[in-house]
């Protein structure tokens, strides 16, 4: 464990303490309760405004058709998205309204510039929204042009059951909790890691409206 001050972003965002930088297996990053409570609200607030501008709908999986078990939108220049007959991929416009993704909140690029020494800005910032059942199988982040581009992502809501392991499917796994307002960061030979979420520990915030527990993953999509 590291201990570390973000002077930068403590600056811009007025954290007044003394953040811990969690060190993972495969130079992963955790750092625990990176927003405080009120940063976390306008960044609900913000999102809240993006979801009116570009609804929530259900990802399927290529091939079959199957519907995931979180529903999502995006903001960003661009978008990720899935369906049975495309596949994974990246698109300027929503699907199903045609309309472009509003633009990343500056909370969000503030991390970014902070945390994932990378010298291009983020292009994508997926919402996944995960419900009382919502789960996400042990996967990559690869539909993306440069893997030397670090995933960050910001937990909001529940507590969510968390894994991670290698570059192999098989490699083993660590679980571990993410509170609201955890940042995770994968770079490095983390970059590639398969990762997921088991379970989501219902009415461990206030911060939603409803329980469950919202997801915002940030990628450079582009070289």
């Amino acid at each position: 464990m590291q201990g570390i001050v973000c002077a930068n972003l403590k600056k811009k965002l007025r954290i007044g303490k003394k953040m811990q930088i969690e060190d993972l297996p495969h130079n992963a990053k955790w750092i625990p309760q990176c927003l405080n409570q009120q940063q976390q609200e306008n960044l609900i607030e913000e999102i809240r405004s993006i979801t009116a501008k570009a609804p929530l709908f259900i990802p399927k999986m290529p091939k079959t058709g199957k519907p995931m078990s979180v529903r999502m939108t995006n903001c960003g220049s661009l978008g990720w998205v899935t369906t049975k007959e495309e596949g994974y991929r990246y698109q300027a416009m929503h699907p199903e309204t045609g309309t472009p993704w509003p633009k990343i909140p500056a909370l969000l690029l503030d991390l970014w510039d902070e945390f994932a020494n990378y010298p291009k800005p983020p292009q994508a910032c997926l919402v996944n929204f995960y419900e009382a059942s919502a789960k996400m199988g042990l996967h990559q982040d690869k539909d993306e042009e440069d893997f030397s581009a670090p995933v960050l992502s910001v937990s909001l809501g529940d507590t969510c059951l968390f894994r991670i392991g290698g570059q192999n499917r098989k490699d083993p796994t660590k679980s571990f909790k993410l509170a609201s307002g955890d940042v995770m960061l994968l770079t490095d030979k983390s970059r590639m890691a398969f990762h997921g979420v088991d379970k989501i520990y219902l009415g461990t915030s206030t911060l939603l409206r409803r329980e469950g527990r919202i997801n915002l993953t940030l990628r450079r999509v582009t070289r």
